[in-house]
């Protein structure tokens, strides 16, 4: 047995962060800084939780349920597992592939799935327009399954087609993507998405944590068993909050041919 390492699993934040399509854009600006004050304080504008690798609580989309300092600590830590469920573009994850998905998927276990998607990360339509996602019935897979938490690659837990960048909700902010499917899938996508993100309320609605845009090393934890820390922070009556995932793992485990990557500019 090696020791423990620590895995980071979460996009470096900072000014490039990449914006959600529906979200607004955010500044910071230094109010101390060496050269005068010997001394460095940051403040951040116009800057919200559901940015980054995050996590939402279940207020964020069900009325009258836990908001972020109400979650238990527990559910943010525990036995994981990462899976790999390769999906390209468009690409819909179903009951099917969790049921495959090896380790096999347990009860309690905080489940981690990863697609691949987490290496277009960046401010362009192949992570956030065209990346892959859950379907309805996989989330009531997950739930079946009584897992603690879930987390995915991607930019948000339901497929791009299932949110407002398409017709739902509040949407289409997005609009050229509805002709962009219409051409190549051949078909409207909310035929085949028809309802406004099922995956958030099937799991927020059955107290079970979402972990949106997970990546930092995740490729070296590919496949494996581990124990996750997953912290949010505690803001009161919040609807999410910024996390920093971490895998424990043990370093005999680890592929030693995997290196972490180079971030530059939120793409790496």
């Amino acid at each position: 047995m090696g020791k423990t390492k620590l895995v980071d699993l979460t996009h470096p934040f900072g000014e490039n962060t990449p914006v959600w399509p529906a979200g607004e854009d955010y500044h910071s600006k230094k109010v101390q800084y060496f050269a005068k004050h010997d001394r460095l304080t940051q403040l951040f504008y116009g800057l919200h939780m559901h940015i980054g690798t995050h996590t939402d609580a279940p207020a964020h989309v069900v009325q009258e349920s836990p908001f972020m300092h109400e979650m238990p600590l527990e559910k943010y830590h525990g036995n994981a597992v990462i899976v790999d469920i390769p999906k390209g573009k468009w690409g819909v994850i179903t009951p099917e592939d969790l049921e495959k998905a090896t380790p096999k998927i347990e009860k309690g276990d905080i489940v981690i799935v990863h697609t691949g998607s987490h290496r277009y990360w960046g401010d362009n339509d192949k992570y956030f327009a065209h990346g892959p996602g859950l379907n309805k019935a996989a989330a009531e897979w997950l739930v079946k399954k009584e897992i603690k938490a879930f987390g995915i690659d991607c930019q948000a837990l339901d497929h791009p087609c299932a949110t407002y960048m398409i017709d739902h909700g509040v949407g289409p902010f997005v609009p050229r993507l509805i002709e962009d499917y219409r051409r190549e899938i051949g078909r409207n996508p909310k035929d085949d998405h028809p309802d406004w993100e099922p995956v958030h309320y099937t799991l927020l609605s059955n107290g079970i944590p979402g972990f949106e845009n997970v990546g930092g090393d995740i490729e070296m934890v590919v496949g494996k068993r581990c124990v996750i820390s997953a912290f949010p922070t505690k803001w009161y009556m919040g609807d999410g909050s910024w996390v920093r995932i971490v895998a424990f793992i043990d370093e005999d485990e680890i592929n030693k041919n995997i290196k972490p990557r180079e971030y530059k500019y939120g793409i790496y």
